[in-house]
């Protein structure tokens, strides 16, 4: 009767770590954009309701601290942040790892806005940008105006390319 419980609760375990994680669909353009909070590198709690009406949000999904694209990607959001002020436009980056490897991407890098830690995926989820079967994100930006809507979606891998599409996003935004 043991073996027969020990090995029962070893397969529902089995089953549950194969159960595919569900994650919302992809936010669209004119989509209200799904509200989060999360812990920055710091411990700070960065929530989108605090910066609604405040900032235009440019939140930018991405695999992995340290890796090619994603610190090219990085860096060029830090180069860009001069401009991107101006615009009033408030850069916050998600991914996977923790706040430790963010605050060591962040000092090599010196970078000049927070990310957040989301180790369980949840923020990730909330946009449907999980990588399928991975605990790793989609290279995906949204540009959230002050409205709280999406106004624009970048899924460009290339980071040259996701910026000339967010930089004339936000272009665009100054013209309305």
């Amino acid at each position: 009767m043991k073996m027969y419980l020990i090995a029962a609760s070893a397969v529902v375990g089995l089953v549950l770590l194969t159960v595919p994680v569900q994650a919302a669909p992809r936010p669209n353009v004119g989509d209200t954009a799904p509200l989060f909070s999360g812990q920055d590198q710091d411990g700070k709690t960065v929530a989108l309701a605090d910066l609604i009406g405040k900032k235009i949000v440019l939140l930018y999904f991405y695999p992995k601290d340290f890796t090619s694209g994603c610190t090219k990607e990085a860096c060029g959001f830090r180069d860009r942040m001069g401009d991107l002020s101006k615009d009033n436009v408030e850069v916050v980056g998600v991914s996977f790892d923790s706040a430790k490897s963010h605050q060591e991407f962040i000092a090599k890098y010196k970078l000049n806005f927070p990310l957040l830690a989301d180790p369980d995926g949840k923020i990730v989820d909330l946009y449907g940008v999980r990588m399928d079967h991975l605990s790793l994100a989609h290279r995906v930006s949204f540009l959230i105006g002050l409205d709280g809507k999406i106004v624009h979606v970048t899924d460009a891998g290339n980071p040259a390319v996701h910026f000339e599409q967010m930089e004339a996003a936000i272009a665009a935004l100054e013209k309305k």
